[in-house]
């Protein structure tokens, strides 16, 4: 009984380290960044047009990439684009409606173009899908707040 005992907590212990320790490689590097991931870091950099061009990419290889579709959404309205901008937000929430990011986004959209009762249908949007709350519903509400209180 005692060596039954000791073998399985020997096994949990080895299953436990090579858990831990990850899946094995076959290289010391890890895969090339995707045109996502480019894309996404570039956006986060405030390299707005770089960005573009990766998540153009990405939404090419993956047209139903709603985190692509919203990156570029942001990169287009950062870049005053606000047409494009308006469309690619539209298309992130076609395939994802509740998608945090892109309902945000869309909300500090409509408020950059004037439209604060759009902006609160977002947040609306964004109390639902955030059940236990959320970054970027506080985010949205904080930037409706001071829409307000700018344009009192």
């Amino acid at each position: 009984m005692n060596t039954a005992l000791t073998l399985i907590i020997a096994l949990s212990i080895a299953s436990t380290s090579a858990l831990a320790m990850g899946p094995p490689t076959t290289s010391s590097r890890s895969s090339p960044p995707s045109s996502y991931e480019k894309g996404a870091e570039a956006a986060k950099s405030g390299e707005y047009a770089a960005a573009l061009k990766q998540l153009e990419k990405a939404v090419g290889e993956n047209s139903r990439d709603a985190n692509a579709w919203n990156y570029m959404g942001y990169s287009y309205r950062k870049l005053k684009q606000f047409d494009q901008a308006l469309f690619t937000y539209q298309k992130a929430l076609a395939i994802d409606p509740e998608h945090h990011g892109a309902n945000e986004y869309l909300g500090e959209l409509y408020l950059e173009t004037g439209q604060l009762e759009k902006a609160k249908e977002r947040l609306k949007v964004l109390d639902s899908a955030c059940f236990f709350g959320c970054r970027e519903y506080d985010s949205l509400k904080s930037a409706i707040a001071a829409y307000k209180a700018k344009h009192k």
